[in-house]
């Protein structure tokens, strides 16, 4: 079995890699999305949503609540379909 010595150039050329990888990383992790303040909802919007929230989430503990299969099924397929 031979083995080959390690060229400098190699190493160097593995050494750019990593430090590539390392700072894409690095500027991933800064990436951050915020909702323009026009875009987020009122206080009464939130509280509408809570309420909601909290009645469906009634209806499942009691066993009560039906889910609608057309609309569920009408919503996978424009997911899947890209017709959001």
């Amino acid at each position: 079995m031979k083995i080959n010595p390690v060229s400098q150039y190699g190493t160097q050329q593995c050494q750019k890699s990593i430090n590539k990888d390392e700072a894409g990383m690095k500027a991933a992790q800064t990436e951050k999305a915020e909702i323009a303040p026009d875009l987020q909802s009122s206080p009464a919007a939130q509280a509408e949503r809570q309420a909601k929230i909290d009645e469906i989430k009634t209806q499942i503990e009691n066993g009560t609540y039906q889910v609608n299969i057309q609309a569920t099924a009408e919503s996978l397929l424009n997911v899947y379909s890209k017709k959001q």
